[in-house]
């Protein structure tokens, strides 16, 4: 390794960077983080592939390392075995990702994605530069029934007070995540939702004795819409909050979304930074 200074650099970055990793658990990480940069790949085959030459070592014993890296206790050999918490590793990445954050506005997505039929990935993201970066996720089996909401909450429960004071943050939901408690989990964290909804709800503005379907307020392109009152009629289901409509003309369907920042002060167009998420997907792939 002595030949490859930018290694050894990056290495005492990432010890730098996530002290809470033990020195093996900080090796692995730079390991395999410098590893995919150079391979274009996060797959241990290719990964290993390239460090093994590099660092002058047989492939097979760099490619245990790396799985070393990732690997349950139980399955290492040793006395002072220890398996990885990637979830210990959110924090410092976020305030990584932050330092030198230009503004005091962030903006970001939740989103669940499924990997084929083998996993489903909740996985929070700061939208940034066009793609999003992961800084917390929780990995499902897709064939396994689990309810998602408590996921969701201890997830977002791991930024209680992280990000600075006085920050605006808004949190954008596409409309397969929309649920009423999401929506108050995200105003206890004093940020503020942007939930998309379908539009076979209904509205009622304040001062309004009738509701109204979503569809009403943005009926064809070209629309938009903005108002406080209440989303949907259910006893259960109702909320107080914001409706942005925004019907663009190359959109199929309307933007509806739920907001708690006022009409004045928001704007459905905001919307479209969730979209930056689908970016990130295409380049890990």
């Amino acid at each position: 390794m002595s030949r490859h200074p930018e290694l050894y650099q990056w290495i005492d970055t990432v010890v730098m960077r996530f002290p809470s990793l033990s020195k093996p658990q900080a090796l692995g990480l730079a390991l395999w983080s410098f590893g995919m940069v150079i391979a274009r790949s996060c797959s241990l085959t290719a990964v290993a592939d390239v460090l093994a030459p590099l660092l002058e070592q047989p492939y097979n014993t760099l490619r245990e390392r790396l799985r070393d890296t990732y690997r349950e206790a139980s399955a290492k050999a040793g006395e002072q075995r220890a398996e990885l918490d990637v979830a210990e590793c959110w924090v410092p990445w976020l305030a990584w990702l932050l330092e030198g954050w230009s503004g005091q506005q962030i903006a970001i997505a939740v989103d669940a994605t499924s990997l084929g039929d083998r996993f489903v990935v909740l996985a929070i993201s700061i939208v940034y530069r066009g793609s999003a970066v992961p800084v917390a996720w929780k990995v499902l089996k897709a064939q396994e029934k689990h309810a998602w909401k408590p996921e969701w909450q201890a997830l977002l429960k791991r930024f209680q007070g992280l990000l600075p004071e006085g920050w605006t943050v808004i949190v954008l939901a596409d409309r397969g995540l929309y649920a009423k408690w999401l929506f108050e989990a995200i105003v206890e964290l004093k940020w503020h939702p942007f939930l998309r909804v379908n539009n076979q709800g209904s509205f009622r503005p304040e001062g309004y004795f009738h509701w109204q379907p979503f569809s009403c307020w943005v009926p064809e392109k070209g629309c938009r819409w903005q108002g406080r009152g209440t989303a949907f009629s259910g006893k259960k289901t109702q909320l107080r909050c914001t409706l942005l409509g925004y019907w663009g003309e190359e959109h199929q369907d309307p933007w509806l979304v739920l907001t708690d920042l006022a009409p004045e002060c928001a704007d459905a167009c905001w919307y479209g930074l969730r979209a930056w998420i689908e970016q990130s997907f295409k380049c890990k792939t």
